[in-house]
């Protein structure tokens, strides 16, 4: 959503991103964890955020489920609020990312053409989109917080993978398949994708 008022005029500042990248000893980037519910996207995420600090890099972890408590409060979960949730949110990590730091950004996320939104706002390998990729059954099975339960007793409506859609990422920078691998592996393979590509200078 771009406001078109001839009346605000961007500010430029002097401290930019390179500088403030430089200072932390790291290249700024959101790492864009998406896939169903019970997939791992918050345990993962969670993970990386603790190995990272073990290596004094400046990170911030934003999960869905604490932004819908703040920022994404006043949003129901249509697909229409959904969308708003997402540009919120892509919004939110455009500006992190501006402060050079390491977004773990960890969001069902379930619509390709949101996610090619938060990509479009950052600049050239800034996005990392990161495909936390367990079937629908296996994520049934784990159910951590009883929400497949409760969808599948109608409780809960438009609820991702049951009756509303799930788009998986095409092209992924990252896929993490959390059905065969465990946690520490999942996060060693993503840390070894950000040491490989210097985000970890």
């Amino acid at each position: 959503m771009q406001n078109n008022s001839s009346d605000i005029v961007w500010h430029s500042h002097q401290v930019d991103k390179a500088a403030r990248a430089k200072l932390k000893k790291q290249k700024p980037c959101v790492l864009w964890f998406t896939g169903l519910s019970g997939s791992g996207k918050s345990t993962i995420a969670n993970l990386l955020e603790q190995q990272l600090q073990g290596q004094a890099k400046h990170s911030y972890l934003l999960d869905g489920d604490n932004i819908r408590h703040g920022l994404c409060g006043d949003l129901g979960f249509s697909d229409r609020d959904r969308v708003e949730n997402i540009r919120r949110i892509s919004e939110l990590c455009k500006l992190f990312v501006d402060a050079g730091e390491i977004v773990l950004a960890a969001f069902i996320s379930p619509f390709r053409t949101d996610r090619a939104f938060a990509r479009s706002l950052l600049g050239n390998q800034e996005f990392i989109e990161v495909f936390v990729d367990a079937p629908l059954a296996v994520c049934e099975e784990r159910d951590p917080k009883g929400l497949y339960k409760k969808a599948r007793r109608g409780e809960i409506h438009k609820f991702t993978g049951i009756d509303s859609d799930y788009q998986a990422p095409s092209d992924p920078e990252i896929r993490i398949d959390t059905a065969s691998n465990d946690p520490q592996a999942c996060v060693a393979q993503i840390l070894d994708f950000l040491n490989s590509n210097g985000f970890l200078e």
